[in-house]
């Protein structure tokens, strides 16, 4: 083909792009009723996580976008997001914690006492 003749790739399709309280709402960090009623609910961790170093020193940051000075998520970020933050199950049943010994009744206290002689202070 001549270079006249070349067609160009389509364009890709723009995915859909959120700020950060929509994109809370849209991971399920808060309802859509939160939201229109002010609340700031997840915003705060996707705020930090976009803006963890680069270096990894505090974790891997998440995925985003700057755009018109406005933080913006699109949808394959959010999945990104989710994704890193997926707790698999564990494997086997978990084990039992270890108890701590029954606390003595006062009267199991006040007996020993009574057996066994107070030292005076010297």
């Amino acid at each position: 083909m001549s270079p006249q003749t070349r067609r160009k790739a389509p364009p890709t399709p723009l995915e859909n792009y959120y700020n950060v309280g929509r994109a809370a709402v849209r991971l399920g960090l808060k309802t859509q009723e939160e939201h229109d009623a002010g609340s700031k609910k997840g915003e705060r961790w996707l705020r930090e996580g976009a803006n963890r170093p680069e270096d990894g020193s505090k974790g891997e940051p998440f995925p985003h976008r700057r755009m018109s000075r406005e933080l913006q998520f699109s949808d394959s970020d959010l999945a990104y997001i989710a994704a890193m933050h997926f707790n698999a199950p564990t494997q086997g049943a978990r084990r039992a914690s270890r108890r701590r010994p029954a606390r003595r009744p006062a009267e199991a206290v006040a007996a020993q006492l009574d057996r066994e002689p107070l030292q005076p202070a010297a």
